[in-house]
């Protein structure tokens, strides 16, 4: 096997590890569902501070921090996106707890085309056919849920709007995920902490009166958080952007599995009406991927 070769089957290999524990975090907040929400937010920014700050220092990457706080049109577009990843964070932390994992499968799905859209308005990238029906045949999908059925899914919009959002802002600043994530927790711990120390009323929320299962699983947050974005990054170092994308629906697709067969969520008729279309724009959409990316080879 040649070192190209080696390196895209690692690639491929973290790129399904990295979508798979996405998929599966689920299960990992349900075991705390008995803390709020906002709570377990403020433990899985502390513990994913403590972590990504040991790595930094053990890998020695102190001197890529620098350039960014020292930059202050870097950290403003960083603390733009630092908030809306913080609103997504505590949003789908809510939405497992309160029994709409569908709805965050959704959201997820729904994020890949909100991806696209965002790249012909913002970045003035050029759409192809199949692409722009892809992305009509989403919004097709929703409106069909508000009009004939009169819900909003706005569970699932919201997290693709602020998680595609701060993706959009993460594309244009030159800072790599690890240096990244850390200064989006250093910006969130303060009010974190504040929020733990004055605030939180719980009965978790006094860490030496838990059980240590109760505390492990508050601190393994920091492994939740870093684990799959340090996966995913490898993958992307070793195998095409467009390629990385396909695994993408790993995710989503456990959550839907999840959320169906073991939490037991109804499956109503807006909602599979909903699904059904958003899978339908999703196959135009990698398929459109598939073929331009042979055509390119050709090439």
């Amino acid at each position: 096997m040649t070192d190209d070769a080696q390196r895209s089957r690692q690639g491929v290999l973290f790129a399904i590890a990295a979508y798979t524990m996405w998929g599966i975090a689920p299960i990992y907040f349900k075991l705390l569902q008995q803390v709020p929400a906002l709570e377990i937010l403020a433990h899985r920014i502390i513990w994913s501070f403590v972590l990504v700050l040991v790595l930094i220092v053990g890998l020695r990457r102190w001197h890529r921090i620098r350039p960014v706080v020292t930059n202050k049109k870097q950290m403003l577009r960083l603390t733009i996106a630092t908030f809306l990843l913080g609103g997504n964070w505590f949003l789908f932390i809510w939405a497992i707890n309160n029994d709409h994992i569908l709805d965050a499968s959704l959201g997820y799905y729904i994020n890949p085309l909100l991806n696209v859209a965002i790249g012909m308005v913002v970045f003035a990238e050029r759409m192809r056919r199949m692409q722009l029906l892809a992305i009509a045949l989403a919004v097709i999908g929703v409106l069909i849920q508000v009009i004939s059925f009169g819900s909003v899914p706005w569970v699932a919009l919201a997290l693709a709007c602020s998680f595609a959002t701060y993706g959009a802002i993460r594309k244009r600043l030159p800072v790599d995920s690890m240096t990244g994530l850390w200064l989006e927790t250093t910006i969130l711990l303060p009010f974190m902490l504040v929020y733990v120390f004055f605030f939180a009323t719980s009965g978790a929320s006094d860490m030496t009166a838990n059980t240590w299962q109760l505390n492990l699983l508050l601190i393994a947050a920091g492994i939740v958080t870093t684990a799959p974005l340090l996966c995913f990054t490898a993958a992307a170092q070793r195998i095409r952007y467009a390629t990385l994308g396909f695994f993408q629906y790993i995710g989503p697709s456990l959550m839907f599995i999840l959320a169906v067969w073991v939490y037991g969520e109804p499956l109503a008729a807006d909602k599979l009406v909903t699904f059904a279309i958003i899978w339908a724009a999703l196959a135009l959409y990698s398929l459109d991927t598939l073929v331009h990316q042979q055509r390119s080879k050709r090439a």
